[in-house]
């Protein structure tokens, strides 16, 4: 098994001056760094990053704990290292060993060249060991000597892949090295590995494929560089990963130097290439990733001197092989065979039996295979039944992507598409199983997709932030509005906000969701950077470069049907299906959850033809909303129009058919939002924008149409989607664009719907048999159908 040092605990302690530097005096008292393991306190002092990690390790013998290297942040301006830290080797969980542990110190280098001890934590949630363990640690400083090769460090936190992750070992003097890849130069990348006379030399020019064999780790960091120079892109050393067992290194990754965002030059490349450790000691291509977000610069000195071999049977580039000189012996590398699949073989068999026995009874039940190009191998899969997809002509304007299954370990990559109907319910859009996480195959599901719900993309979807995932939403769903996972945003804040005081955390909360507008946001956030003195945060600084995508002031402004902004989305399947359901109980769960949900819905639809809810003013247009909206959905805009009887409104301009109004709440000045109306066509809006996110009009301009005598609301303000009937409006949205037999198969589950629910209600009683079938019966006489 292979594991990832990470910054992760799910513990709750009490931080010890972790505060970044500025918010609190430091202490100035002098130090002596060397010696002998002294309290270390925030303001401490060392000449350079290893004394301080030499202190750490002293301070740790002597308190009676072992002492690692944790994460290194690097500068966003030129890339040098900007802070350490130096972590208890029971952080994280990754070993049974370790126990989550959070204490650690943090150095930042300063502009001076010192570096300052700015965050502490000293508690542990362990018991400690005492002078025993000093036997582990130095006591004295290391001499000084020539800088040794190049060495990857642990890795932390593989869930943040973008952010503060320890890719290397302290490398600040990358910059002078650049033309050594142009040369080829060895990079020695295993711990103690140091590369030898480099007899053996791999063919510039070749393309990496799943499956490609190396006999040295620096054999496959040498092709890499040499193939990154004939396609035109720089190359990094990335993470590495150890045994559970041994601790040995069992995987490393090589990624484009285009990947993060820690420098001005990153742009979150996701290409790289991983080698996984084989038992008979080689090391073999088991992920590779060749697609670039940016322009590439191909190398011309070694294009000239490309030797590719072609396999004998299918020729062409596809089929590039190697051959290693090695001792004047050929060695021919095997050729990729297949992508990496994470559903294991038994699944195969038992949903494709599946999905085959549900087009008997189904003929717009829809599903799809991805094959591995190698070996004809299946690897993801999609399907739809005609309902979900008959869902998605009405409801398939805002979507949301749930990989829910990727929080912690899994077996199951089960992800769902799902939308929201007009009882603001959740529908089930589509299914999959994904078979890796790379952009190809998230390509191929979306684009899947947008093909079994005849070619309609979604107005805006709702997925997770990782690269791969958002890279194929760009690609298949270029017009749609990307909003991150409220999950995974929560998620990041709580691992990197750990350290920060309440205090700011509050007002970090309060700066999110209660800006109004993009110009307060940025106005408060800046102001809330300048004052905790946080301008280097890195993952500060990332999240705000995409807050498009996650910030509810950005978000506003597009349609997402009501989705929850705060993150409050449960599955579709709740607790019921997730992924580690077994094999043998998936089909059954599956069902019984899919049926459950639709039943809800069919009580929500009779309870809204059915059931009138008391009207609580005497204005027209709530009795308008009454007869047209869903319950779910009248009570919402209900308590809109009893709530602007609070709002005051003033009329702030006035120029032809065009006015603009200030609303404001009785009471509270600070909250006040502009309305701009027009007369002639009735067009208004407001700056709360309540009606571009949700469909709904707000109590702001139901005020201003109160105060301007509009007794019926215009038509346009009324989305058919939020309608009682809004299951019935699909074919006029679809008659252009969609296939015959795809229109025919969503008639014909619409249909089937409306019987069963005459079946279901006209079998309560005779009475409402015997009208139930008169109706049936008259109709038949429109459509020509006599019994």
């Amino acid at each position: 098994m292979e594991s990832s040092a990470t910054e992760h605990s799910g513990f709750n302690t009490m931080v010890t001056k972790a505060y970044p530097l500025r918010i609190l005096n430091h202490n100035t008292e002098e130090h002596n760094n060397s010696g002998g393991g002294a309290e270390p306190y925030v303001g401490l002092e060392f000449d350079t990053a290893e004394e301080a990690r030499e202190y750490y390790n002293v301070y740790a013998a002597r308190t009676g704990f072992k002492a690692r290297t944790g994460q290194l942040y690097r500068s966003r301006t030129d890339g040098t290292v900007s802070s350490r830290r130096f972590v208890c080797s029971k952080e994280g969980f990754q070993l049974n060993s370790r126990t989550g542990c959070t204490a650690f110190i943090r150095v930042q280098r300063r502009d001076t060249g010192k570096w300052v001890l700015d965050q502490i934590q000293k508690e542990h949630n362990h018991e400690l060991g005492g002078e025993a363990e000093e036997t582990t640690t130095t006591t004295t400083p290391r001499p000084v000597r020539a800088p040794a090769p190049t060495k990857l460090a642990t890795t932390v936190n593989q869930h943040r892949p973008k952010m503060k992750v320890v890719d290397e070992s302290d490398r600040e003097q990358r910059s002078s090295s650049k033309s050594s890849l142009k040369r080829f130069k060895s990079c020695s990348v295993g711990e103690g590995e140091v590369s030898n006379d480099h007899h053996s030399k791999v063919v510039s020019g070749s393309e990496p494929y799943a499956g490609l064999e190396f006999a040295s780790a620096n054999e496959a960091c040498q092709f890499y560089q040499a193939y990154a120079e004939v396609v035109g892109f720089r190359v990094r050393i990335g993470q590495l990963f150890r045994s559970k067992v041994d601790n040995s290194i069992t995987s490393r990754r090589f990624v484009c130097s285009r990947e993060g965002f820690q420098h001005p030059s990153r742009m979150g490349c996701g290409a790289y290439m991983r080698i996984k450790r084989q038992d008979s000691g080689g090391w073999i291509v088991d992920r590779l990733n060749k697609d670039h977000n940016h322009d590439l610069e191909p190398g011309k000195k070694n294009q000239d001197g490309l030797k590719k071999i072609t396999d004998d049977v299918t020729g062409g580039l596809d089929s590039v092989e190697l051959i290693e000189l090695n001792n004047n012996n050929n060695k021919h590398i095997k050729k990729a065979t297949s992508r990496e699949n994470r559903i294991g073989k038994e699944w195969y068999p038992l949903l494709l039996d599946y999905f085959q026995s549900k087009q008997t009874e189904d003929m717009g039940f829809f599903y799809a295979v991805e094959l591995d190009v190698h070996n004809g191998s299946c690897l993801s899969l999609f399907w739809a039944d005609s309902r979900a997809r008959f869902a998605c002509s009405q409801f398939g304007d805002a979507v949301v992507f749930d990989t829910s299954y990727r929080k912690g370990s899994y077996s199951v990559p089960f992800a769902t598409f799902v939308g929201f109907n007009h009882h603001r319910q959740p529908v089930l859009l589509g299914c999959a199983m994904v078979a890796d996480e790379s952009k190809d195959s998230f390509v191929w599901l979306f684009q899947t997709w947008l093909r079994a719900m005849s070619g309609r993309p979604p107005r805006s979807v709702v997925a997770d932030q990782d690269s791969s995932i958002q890279q194929a939403l760009s690609q298949v769903f270029p017009g749609a509005h990307r909003r991150y996972s409220a999950w995974q945003m929560r998620e990041k804040e709580r691992e990197n906000l750990r350290p920060f005081p309440s205090e700011f955390k509050y007002e970090y909360e309060k700066c999110i969701y209660q800006s109004q507008t993009v110009v307060e946001f940025d106005s408060v956030w800046n102001s809330l950077i300048n004052k905790y003195g946080l301008r280097d945060d890195v993952w500060l600084r990332e999240i705000y470069e995409r807050r498009e995508h996650w910030a509810p002031a950005y978000l506003r402004a597009s349609f997402f049907a009501g989705i929850p902004i705060n993150g409050a989305f449960e599955p579709f399947f709740g607790p019921s299906l997730d992924a580690l359901t077994p094999l043998r109980e998936f089909i059954g769960r599956y069902e019984q959850g899919l049926e459950q949900r639709r039943e809800e819905e069919r009580k929500e639809d009779f309870n809204s033809y059915n059931l009138q809810p008391f009207l609580q003013t005497k204005e027209p247009v709530e009795e308008q909303c009454r007869r047209l909206y869903t319950l779910t959905v009248f009570r919402i805009f209900q308590n809109e129009l009893v709530q602007s009887y609070s709002y005051l409104c003033l009329k702030t301009y006035e120029e032809g058919a065009m006015s603009r109004f200030l609303v404001r709440k009785c009471g509270n000045e600070s909250e006040k939002h502009a309305v701009t109306f027009n007369a002639t066509n009735l067009n208004s809006s407001c700056s709360c924008q309540m009606f571009e996110h949700e469909g709904l009009l707000c109590r702001h301009v139901l005020k201003v149409f109160n105060l301007l005598e509009v007794k019926e609301l215009p038509s346009k303000y009324i989305l058919h989607r939020w309608t009682k009937n809004a299951e019935f409006g699909f074919v006029r949205d679809m008659e252009s664009g969609v296939s015959s037999q795809d229109l025919k198969a969503l008639m014909v589950w619409s249909l089937r719907e409306a019987a069963s629910k005459y079946i279901e209600f006209g079998t309560s009683s005779l009475e409402k048999y015997k009208l139930a079938y008169e109706i049936m019966r008259e109709g038949g006489k429109k459509l020509c159908w006599q019994r």
